[in-house]
């Protein structure tokens, strides 16, 4: 299997500094990245560690939950995953997230609410992105559209 990488590039302190994060192995784009937007309420058009967290979390499990519909017997038609990834004060001191929160609607051929649920459950539990997780707390709000 491949190894994917990105490359960040920082200049100043954590305060005044900024960076900029690029997708080196897609060359898909570049971010700006900034410690007082990461821990604003908004984001002034700079991204964060935990929102490229949050875009790797719904490719994943988006990916992880075909294949369990597929294996389940059932065929996806459309599924729209969320993930909202929370950064807060660790009481050991600095940062740590804290919780992930995912949302999955789905349109799904062949399976009932409770396979599709069941599918769900098993995708957060087998996707690699949520292994990486470990001992963050994973939520999942899922449901047929």
């Amino acid at each position: 299997m491949p190894t994917r990488s990105a490359r960040t590039s920082w200049t100043g302190g954590l305060q005044d500094g900024s960076g900029t994060v690029e997708l080196t192995s897609s060359g898909a784009g570049s971010f700006d990245v900034s410690f007082p937007k990461r821990a604003a309420d908004e984001a002034g058009g700079t991204t964060s560690p935990e929102e490229l967290i949050a875009a790797a979390h719904t490719s994943c499990y988006a990916m992880a939950l075909s294949g369990e519909i597929a294996s389940a017997g059932g065929t996806p038609q459309s599924l729209d995953v969320s993930a909202d990834v929370t950064l807060r004060p660790d009481p050991a001191g600095g940062f740590r997230i804290s919780g992930v929160a995912l949302t999955v609607r789905g349109t799904v051929e062949g399976l009932d609410e409770a396979g599709f649920v069941a599918a769900a459950e098993a995708a957060k539990a087998g996707c690699p992105v949520s292994k990486a997780l470990t001992g963050t707390t994973i939520t999942l709000d899922a449901s047929l559209a």
